[in-house]
């Protein structure tokens, strides 16, 4: 199959065009290197993936942009950090030679270096933690950084919609989107979003892989992220108790983080736990959703809610084998929550390349009442519920009325994302909106 058009790429090329280096952080095979490629075919490739560019870039990283001179594209730079001290060297050389500006947007084949230090680099990686302190000590204001997560919705259905995800009456007139039946909702849901698995699928006369392909890609997918991301860059000993623990997250996935009953369900102590949750978020597997809190709001719980970023691989560790076994299990609830949160975050990230952190939450209260998501966007919170059902009722936004008590905060129209196959009003203010909007 052909190439999958992402909808980051302009963000991307834009970062390129301001700064001397982007560096493109994101899950194992969610796409970086292939987006890349793409879309910037003249720079040289050097991926670290590779033995004996490691090896280069290890023992003589000075001699490393001899044989890569820019404009070059490193893959997977996570693995020998000592190659940002020799981009800043190069981009600090480059910029004191400069006599003149040319910051034009980089873009497309035949692309070359501007006359300043703009543009030289791209960079990715699959460990964002392990990059942060050699691009922090060494790469500081010299470096864009883009998130890039699965695919989204929109991108498989080439839609060309870009607004990030907001649940007004003016975002759903401008998105207007076609509906997505049932059954292909569930389908999408279990098989996931990674690229490959997602082309691979495209091919086939039911739009899914058989249980069989599934099972292979998602196996394979394990063992490269613990052989080559977890037992090198986490120092993990027992792999098979990690899966355990990554399966035990995934059962999790909408729900509070309980990390004490984690481990002891996976028979570690508490600090391990932290430390393998700290790689699972570092490594884009999982998310941990903030809860809204101000100086005003007293009883708020202060756990953070897990989310699985990829519903299929949560769908593998699980053992749902079918999308039909999913859609009827204990767990569709909270897988269909998953994919709800995963679309809308991708949403934010796709228009503007980061991972909008300070900008989405969900509220809960020590009296039971619950939020499952607030976007704060221009000083206002708009508050989501998720609901895997068709119809909606007005006690599924009872809670919303909690954001009105808060002071010097501001209320915008609120939804519940819901099976319903158009945005249809509940209140004067809050309507159930199609997942097909997102």
């Amino acid at each position: 199959m052909s190439y999958i058009k992402r909808h980051i790429e302009d963000v991307i090329k834009d970062a390129l065009s301001e700064k001397g280096a982007v560096c493109v952080t994101g899950a194992r095979q969610v796409g970086k290197s292939t987006t890349l490629k793409e879309n910037f075919p003249a720079f040289k490739e050097a991926s670290l993936d590779d033995s004996r560019l490691l090896r280069l870039a290890l023992e003589y990283p000075e001699e490393f942009f001899v044989q890569f001179s820019p404009p070059v594209f490193v893959d997977e730079i996570q693995y020998a950090p000592s190659l940002f001290s020799s981009i800043k060297l190069y981009l600090d050389k480059i910029g004191t030679k400069s006599t003149e500006g040319n910051s034009g947007t980089i873009s497309g084949e035949g692309t070359k270096p501007n006359k300043d230090n703009k543009g030289m680099f791209l960079l990715s990686g699959s460990q964002r933690y392990e990059m942060m302190s050699g691009i922090t000590e060494s790469l500081a204001g010299r470096v864009n950084l883009i998130d890039l997560y699965g695919l989204s919705t929109r991108e498989i259905r080439a839609e060309n919609f870009r607004e990030p995800f907001l649940p007004t009456r003016d975002y759903c007139v401008r998105r207007n989107p076609e509906p997505l039946e049932y059954h292909e909702i569930w389908g999408n849901i279990w098989r996931g979003f990674f690229p490959e698995l997602v082309r691979d699928s495209m091919s086939l006369p039911d739009k899914l892989p058989n249980g069989f392909a599934w099972q292979r890609f998602y196996s394979s997918y394990m063992r490269t992220y613990l052989d080559r991301d977890v037992s090198k860059l986490a120092n993990v000993g027992d792999l098979l108790q990690f899966e355990r623990f990554m399966t035990a997250m995934a059962a999790r996935t909408g729900q509070l983080l309980n990390l004490a009953e984690v481990a002891k369900d996976v028979r570690i102590n508490h600090a391990t736990a932290q430390r393998w949750l700290s790689v699972l978020v570092a490594s884009g597997i999982v998310f941990l959703l903030q809860p809204y809190h101000n100086n005003h709001l007293k009883r708020i719980i202060k756990t953070p809610k897990v989310y699985f970023l990829d519903t299929g691989l949560a769908c593998y560790l699980l053992g749902w084998e079918n999308p039909e076994v999913l859609q009827n299990g204990a767990m569709s609830g909270a897988l269909f929550e998953t994919f709800v949160f995963a679309e809308i975050l991708k949403s934010w990230v796709n228009s503007s390349g980061v991972t909008p952190i300070a900008n989405v939450f969900f509220y809960r209260d020590k009296d039971g009442n619950e939020i499952d998501l607030l976007i704060k966007h221009n000083g206002t919170l708009y508050p989501i519920e998720i609901k895997k059902h068709v119809g909606c009722r007005k006690q599924d936004i009872s809670a919303f009325a909690q954001i009105d008590r808060i002071p010097d905060m501001q209320r915008g129209e609120g939804c519940v994302i819901c099976m319903a196959s158009d945005a249809l009003p509940i209140t004067d203010k809050d309507r159930a909106i199609g997942v097909s909007y997102l």
